[in-house]
């Protein structure tokens, strides 16, 4: 199997997720064209073809990480993200996290919806079994001293715990927050670029696989590179094609 490259192709045309072995993906990173929120050329997502490719691609351990958000039509969501997560669900994959992408600029609402501006997207968080790989990304303590910890036992009472916090740092939450994307890029909507990076820094190694089926402008494909990840990619546009393609050969790594 060829790493370390980027189709112009259907995902799943016949030199698409079909030419990858079963069991071969690490880790995959990727925004599908949820609902009607972008026209993308007009091509059809085939939704639950591409998630079956994926649960065969996958290795067992292995992990997809799936943002997605909702349309707002006659004052109702449209709940395609959760309909996605049951049927991700019921052909074998494991919801590990709904994770929250929390946006630091967002667009206010029309004023005909009747309801409050959106700021977040789903991170929803796919595993194959136990998640092989864990790397926790860090934030910083606010406190640095002895507290005590309160755990609520089933029954609703509380275990009280004196903790000596040695560590500066502590395991993230599950919502991360990001500010804007490079404007400039040419694509309608791509995702920050820390955030693929976190993800990836996550729930894979160096030398481990990162694919994204519809890369777009090629943000995962281009820190999967960065840190040192082997990847794969597939992308039925010819323009966001060619926009990855740019974008990776300026992508320098360690290794160059």
């Amino acid at each position: 199997m060829k790493t370390n490259i980027i189709y112009n192709e259907d995902c799943l045309g016949e030199k698409g997720m079909r030419i990858l072995p079963e069991k071969s993906i690490d880790l995959t990173v990727t925004s599908p064209p949820y609902d009607n929120l972008r026209t993308y050329g007009g091509f059809i997502f085939d939704f639950k073809s591409i998630a079956k490719e994926l649960y065969r691609v996958t290795k067992d351990g292995g992990v997809v990480v799936w943002v997605v958000g909702d349309e707002t039509k006659d004052f109702c969501e449209s709940l395609s993200s959760f309909k996605q997560v049951l049927f991700f669900k019921g052909i074998g994959f494991n919801l590990l996290d709904t994770m929250i992408y929390y946006k630091q600029n967002y667009a206010p609402a029309y004023p005909t919806l009747r309801r409050y501006a959106n700021q977040f997207e789903y991170m929803f968080v796919f595993s194959k079994g136990k998640p092989k790989t864990f790397n926790p990304i860090q934030k910083e303590r606010v406190r640095n001293k002895q507290e005590k910890v309160g755990f609520r036992q089933k029954n609703g009472s509380w275990i009280k715990k004196e903790v000596g916090l040695k560590k500066s740092t502590k395991d993230a939450s599950n919502v991360w927050e990001y500010g804007g994307w490079d404007k400039n890029i040419g694509h309608p909507a791509p995702f920050p670029e820390q955030l693929a990076q976190d993800h990836i820094l996550s729930w894979s190694n160096e030398n481990n696989i990162v694919l994204d089926p519809m890369f777009g402008s090629g943000t995962t494909l281009k820190m999967a590179k960065k840190l040192n990840r082997k990847y794969i990619g597939f992308e039925i546009s010819k323009e966001y094609y060619e926009i990855a393609q740019q974008r990776l050969e300026a992508e320098k790594t360690l290794w160059d």
